[in-house]
């Protein structure tokens, strides 16, 4: 079986990033009308955007919550880029509850935290494997970033089961471009004249090309990276995101996206109330600034973002406020085309597949 799975026909909820907040996660799911077991009464099946782990309290139960489920056949799920961070032993910000090295760091930020057991990788690892990079149907695509279809195509021809092996694979590919390129020679010249890490968010960095010309050519190069990351191209300014100065900016994909099916994705953070993004520690441009958080957006208004936000929970949490507050847990009942939030609020999503020549109206 490839990375790209068939979803099964009947009505869908579709979550997004939950991020280790398994409190959003329970509640959302009994809102929606799921048992412990993830059973619904008129059959309907979850499916996850990705994203399950990483900053949030229980990352852990989240991943266990999801497997059930899935193993019990009423859910579905694809990858998102925080699980092939994981399967690929790539520590990263957030990642504390699974990588020592990070725990120091992100006690600053994150703890409290439940973490991982001895156990654990031998007991979730080989489902993490199994799972896909993106589901469809004739009337639905999800993924967790992006839905292009050369990446999509590619991804097609990748067995299910090797996704870290493919994607180091390709990552490798990348970086023989890169030496080939002389990027790295470059990298190294512009950090030895920077004497500070470029994960002190405190000190703002010149605008490094080569490191922009390195991040760009994994993006570009890597299918799976584009398809679990998004779309990017070189920026102007650094700009301190996902706990690092960064030198390229993501692309509004959607604004391309010409096929008639639609696509739910999670990944951008997304914002049913208005959030200082740089209080998130996502400093980069907001790709929604100018989108209801209700709307359906991209050239056909047939593209949804799924993720509204509750990985930064940890932020209110180190504020003293309350998180649940502005981050929310979504789901997308589909085809209903209505928006449930973890506190039980219900929204009918508006502009779904509006005609171009009316938008330009």
């Amino acid at each position: 079986m490839s990375l790209v799975h068939t979803l099964p026909p009947g009505p869908l909820d579709v979550i997004g990033d939950v991020h280790g907040e398994r409190q959003a996660l329970e509640q959302l799911v009994r809102h929606l009308g799921y048992d412990d077991d993830g059973r619904h009464p008129a059959g309907r099946k979850l499916v996850f955007v990705g994203d399950f782990c990483d900053r949030g309290p229980d990352s852990p139960g989240v991943l266990a919550l999801v497997r059930r489920w899935i193993e019990a056949g009423n859910a579905y799920a694809v990858l998102g880029n925080h699980e092939i961070n994981l399967l690929r032993d790539d520590a990263k910000d957030g990642s504390g509850w699974f990588f020592d090295e990070r725990i120091e760091a992100d006690n600053r930020k994150y703890a409290p935290y439940q973490r991982a057991d001895r156990d654990f990788p031998q007991a979730m690892f080989p489902f993490l494997r199994q799972l896909p990079l993106a589901l469809e149907r004739d009337d639905i695509r999800i993924v967790h970033a992006a839905w292009i279809d050369e990446k999509i195509a590619q991804a097609r021809q990748m067995q299910a089961g090797e996704v870290a092996n493919d994607y180091d694979r390709l990552e490798e590919g990348a970086a023989v471009h890169a030496r080939a390129q002389g990027i790295p020679a470059r990298s190294a010249a512009e950090n030895a004249a920077w004497p500070y890490s470029l994960e002190d968010g405190a000190r703002q960095p010149p605008f490094m090309p080569a490191h922009a010309e390195s991040e760009l050519n994994k993006s570009q190069y890597n299918p799976l990276k584009v398809l679990t990351c998004g779309v990017e191209r070189r920026g102007t300014e650094p700009f301190f995101a996902g706990g690092k100065w960064r030198f390229v900016e993501r692309v509004a994909w959607w604004d391309r996206y010409a096929d008639a099916t639609p696509v739910l994705v999670g990944h951008y953070w997304r914002r049913i109330t208005p959030v200082d993004r740089a209080v998130l520690g996502k400093g980069d441009q907001d790709l929604f600034a100018d989108i209801a958080p209700t709307s359906w957006h991209g050239l056909l208004h047939n593209v949804f973002c799924v993720d509204f936000s509750v990985g930064a929970r940890w932020t209110a949490r180190l504020a003293g406020t309350r998180p649940e507050d502005d981050f929310k847990l979504a789901a997308m009942r589909w085809p209903e085309r209505e928006l449930v939030l973890d506190d039980g609020s219900r929204h009918a999503t508006t502009g779904f597949m509006t005609r171009p020549e009316s938008i330009a109206a």
